[in-house]
């Protein structure tokens, strides 16, 4: 039944996201709105709805090491494995304003919640920053999406009220089986995860994230597909501002302010979530896309990450290993792309020191 029950969720997961990828795309047509803002919009927060639920609920069943290490565990697997996943089957192209404002607002959010959670826990007033912060983002997303919108694009979508129910109705059925898909493969998985002796912590942030995550997975990959690379990339960092601001604010304030975490999420999980946000920046501003070496290197993390996570829970004897080959390798080979992303984004183009060539002589 397990076996099933994962079958199902998976195949409920895929056809919402192709209902909400598809209804979301037509209705940003239709208002002449830029598919990003779409995907930063109702694309990503639909599909973290599964996190949301997931959150709360083991929150109040007393069990904060998942709720927080879901939130924690899904921004981490949304950046190094769904975009490195739709890397490799298309380059993405990375809007300006996806870098110049929405990246940054992604860094500092999760700088923010690694400040909160020094203390080893996430309080009311916390949380209510949290969620106000979300309304903000919100707030100011449909402001840029109305000044997006020309008039006449607004007159024309008044025309066609039918197609607006229309796809109205795919994004709500989407979400929907999202939501019901995620449910049951979480479910399953969970069974599995405890079934093999995993601590809740990981299982949060490993099984339930990657679980909850399964969504934007889904609606990220049928976007590449579709050639809808705006609503991939956008889903993804929208996606990450919704789970830190907008769940962990919820589910702060449903416990009453008295959120534990986890010391170990503070001192690894946290400061790995942040590093990958701060590693989007240059790489995404360098070109604004993301070739496929890049996304293999995403993936390559975070399979090391979850390896890592997993050897050190159950005191494997490969973990020093593992460690030695992190230390030794990985991360010098990390700060030296970084390092080359960044000189190519300072380094004027080769036309202008053409020009400036011509200029001296």
């Amino acid at each position: 039944m397990t076996i099933v029950w994962l079958g199902a969720g998976l195949v409920a997961l895929v056809a919402g996201a192709e209902l909400l990828v598809r209804g979301a795309s037509s209705l940003a047509r239709a208002f002449g709105i830029p598919p990003l803002l779409i995907g930063l919009t109702v694309v990503a927060m639909g599909t973290s709805t599964p996190e949301l639920v997931v959150s709360v609920v083991a929150a109040l069943e007393g069990r904060p090491s998942i709720a927080v290490g879901n939130v924690v565990g899904s921004n981490i697997f949304n950046v190094l494995f769904i975009l490195g996943l739709c890397t490799l089957i298309r380059p993405l192209v990375v809007a300006s304003d996806l870098v110049r404002r929405d990246v940054p607002v992604m860094i500092g959010v999760s700088l923010l919640l690694w400040l909160f959670a020094l203390d080893g826990r996430l309080g009311l007033v916390e949380a209510v920053v949290c969620l106000g912060g979300m309304v903000g983002f919100v707030v100011f997303t449909i402001g840029e999406s109305r000044g997006a919108a020309t008039p006449d694009a607004l007159a024309a979508a008044t025309l066609t009220k039918p197609r607006w129910l229309v796809d109205g109705t795919a994004i709500a059925v989407g979400l929907i089986l999202l939501v019901v898909g995620a449910r049951w493969l979480v479910d399953a998985a969970v069974t599995v995860a405890q079934g093999l002796g995993v601590s809740e912590s990981v299982i949060g942030l490993t099984i339930v994230a990657a679980g909850t995550s399964l969504p934007e997975v889904a609606a990220s990959v049928v976007a590449t597909l579709r050639g809808e690379r705006d609503i991939a990339v956008g889903n993804v960092v929208g996606s990450n501002i919704f789970n830190i601001l907008g769940i962990l604010g919820i589910t702060g304030i449903l416990a009453g302010g008295r959120l534990p975490i986890d010391p170990g999420i503070v001192a690894f999980d946290l400061p790995v979530m942040a590093a990958v946000a701060l590693a989007c920046l240059p790489i995404f501003a360098s070109g604004h896309r993301l070739d496929r070496w890049e996304g293999g290197l995403f993936l390559a993390y975070y399979v090391a990450y979850t390896t890592y996570l997993v050897l050190a829970s159950t005191g494997h004897d490969a973990l020093p290993g593992l460690s030695l080959v992190m230390a030794e390798f990985a991360l010098p080979l990390t700060a030296v792309t970084l390092a080359v992303v960044a000189w190519r984004i300072a380094r004027p183009p080769p036309s202008s020191r053409a020009g400036a060539a011509e200029g001296r002589q």
